[in-house]
This record gives C-alpha cells, sequence and structure tokens, in this order.
C-alpha cells in the first residue's frame, strides 16, 4: 500500500495527462514519506468515456485520484501525506487547470484492517 487509483474523463489527452509522469511522482512523494514501502504501492488509471459534468460542457473534465493505504498510520500521517499527494497532483494538472474547467478530488482512504493481500515482490525488488 499505497494503490493510486486515477479516474479521468476521456476528453483529457494522454499527453497532455500524462499518467506515466504523475504516478512517477506519486510514488516518490510516497516513498519520501517514510510510511509507504515501494514494495506495496500499486497505480492504476481508468479513462472515463462516459462522462458528464456540471452543464454537460464537453470541454469540461475531471481527475479523481483514490489512494488506498492499509491500517496502522497515524491520523497526523495520513493527513500529511494526503496534504502532499494533493500537492502532487494540482501540481501535475496545474496547467489543464489554467486552461480548461477541470474538477480535481483526491481522496484518502484506510482499507480495513482485515484485509488480505500476498506477493513475493520485495525478493524481485532486491534483485
Amino acid at each position: 500500500m499505497p494503490h493510486f487509483i486515477l479516474e479521468h474523463s476521456g476528453n483529457l489527452e494522454d499527453k497532455q495527462l500524462n499518467v506515466d509522469t504523475l504516478f512517477s511522482d506519486l510514488i516518490d512523494t510516497a516513498v519520501s514519506t517514510g510510511i509507504f514501502p515501494l514494495a506495496g504501492i500499486r497505480c492504476r488509471a481508468h479513462k472515463c468515456e462516459q462522462f458528464r459534468i456540471a452543464d454537460g460542457t464537453k470541454s469540461f473534465g475531471f481527475v479523481h485520484l483514490n489512494v488506498r493505504i492499509g491500517s496502522g498510520r497515524t491520523e497526523e500521517q495520513k493527513g500529511s501525506a494526503a496534504k502532499l499527494l494533493f500537492s502532487v497532483l494540482t501540481d501535475h494538472l496545474a496547467s489543464i487547470f489554467d486552461s480548461q474547467g477541470l474538477a480535481i478530488s483526491f481522496e484518502l482512504t484506510e482499507l480495513p484492517e482485515h484485509k488480505f493481500n500476498q506477493n513475493n515482490l520485495r525478493d524481485y525488488l532486491a534483485k
């Protein structure tokens, strides 16, 4: 953990949005907090072709980032990390935000204690 789940409107150009760079910046920031191990980080993006924003103006876009984390961090740690990650998101989207109608949203979701997962990525990261 964390898992970064990005949803965005289909009218945002891939080149303009540059999801790979955004994910790289989010990962670097998450690791720099010291509370998220690299091996637990996952990123995925969903481009929404079917969407409507406000009055339906076709040029309006949206970007929503859900950051899902495991339990066990303090409220202070979660709040600090959320502010840093939201800042990365808004900084990355600044040029789009300045040029068109854009709704940016963010949520940090803490998963219940009784969730399960298994991976061997640490073994491969060490090589």
